[in-house]
């Protein structure tokens, strides 16, 4: 997560798959290259930017721009000295996290989140607005294959070169029709992806983790629940952009099957205020993802935030 043009280079060494693509410090060479690509462009800032240093370029007029915007304008800080340039890869996008301590993994469910801030995939892309587990159009044969073609490879490739990896190893994937592909890599559960693999979760965290840290990861078995869960971010008006912070936040419900996890969030004198672009994560548990969607939906509804907004549309038309 730190470095995509590290991401790129140990899953070349490794044989993981990932959008055709190539890493720069020179933006006359980057704009060049941007170039040779059939648009839409996809333009990385290398380092972390909140989420926000991925963008989509329809043209290469646009691409060129972003590279400018990134290298020469200091958009990102440091984390723009270098940028990755790649093809756009058409697909569903979903979320495989594995636990490893070294010597054994422990597969856990999927998740699939949507990076855009606006309906039906509009707008920037942004840490993530929202997201849903279980992935029922991730059939059990290509799930295993996206574990066999880049999680595997990627932990015993790391552990060949001497980076024996022992942690929570997220890999945001693109399912396209040729096959799993990775986007991306991060030392850690992921939000709000993450957020809702932990209500189905019958298995205690705690003794996981405490597996990994121990090398005793083998000995474990995970349980899921069958219930369904959704996430629905609330976030402020403007992100991943500008936006205004220390908003006033109020009607915060919260159920057996409702909770609210605090992502951008403080006190201010006795009164809980907005700290961040993405605010809250709404999540709910149900039977179904109909279920769990609705019931999330209902409690964010009731939040009361000014300058807020979250998307309509998280899991919808999706069924278990």
């Amino acid at each position: 997560e730190g470095s995509k043009v590290f991401c790129r280079e140990v899953a070349r060494r490794h044989g993981v798959p990932m959008a055709e693509g190539e890493s720069f410090d020179d933006p006359d060479a980057a704009i060049d290259f941007a170039r040779t690509i059939a648009p839409p462009i996809v333009v990385k800032a290398e380092g972390l930017a909140a989420g926000k240093g991925v963008i989509i370029c329809r043209d290469h007029d646009e691409a060129k721009a972003a590279i400018d915007d990134i290298m020469r304008g200091g958009a990102f800080g440091d984390s723009g000295r270098r940028v990755v340039v790649e093809e756009f890869l058409e697909g569903r996008e979903t979320s495989i996290f594995t636990l490893a301590d070294g010597r054994s993994r422990l597969v856990l469910e999927p998740a699939q989140d949507y990076k855009r801030a606006h309906d039906g995939d509009h707008g920037s892309n942004t840490g993530g607005m929202g997201a849903y587990s279980p992935v029922p159009w991730l059939g059990p044969q290509m799930r295993q294959r996206a574990v066999d073609e880049i999680v595997v490879p990627l932990l015993d490739g790391l552990a060949s070169e001497g980076r024996t990896y022992r942690g929570c190893l997220y890999a945001g994937l693109m399912i396209t029709d040729k096959g799993p592909r990775l986007i991306e890599i991060n030392c850690r559960f992921g939000d709000p992806d993450g957020i809702v693999l932990f209500p189905r979760l019958a298995t205690d965290l705690g003794e996981l983790l405490f597996a990994v840290a121990e090398g005793a990861l083998g000995a474990q078995r995970v349980e899921w629940s069958e219930d369904a869960c959704v996430a629905v971010v609330v976030a402020s008006k403007g992100y991943p952009e500008t936006y205004e912070k220390g908003k006033r936040i109020e009607g915060i419900t919260e159920s057996g099957d409702v909770a609210v996890f605090h992502a951008g969030t403080a006190m201010t004198d006795g009164a809980l205020v907005s700290a961040g672009g993405r605010v809250l994560d709404v999540t709910a548990r149900g039977t179904t993802i109909d279920d769990a969607r609705a019931k999330a939906y209902d409690a964010a509804a009731k939040i009361r935030m000014d300058d807020s907004f979250y998307r309509t549309d998280i899991a919808k038309g999706v069924s278990t």
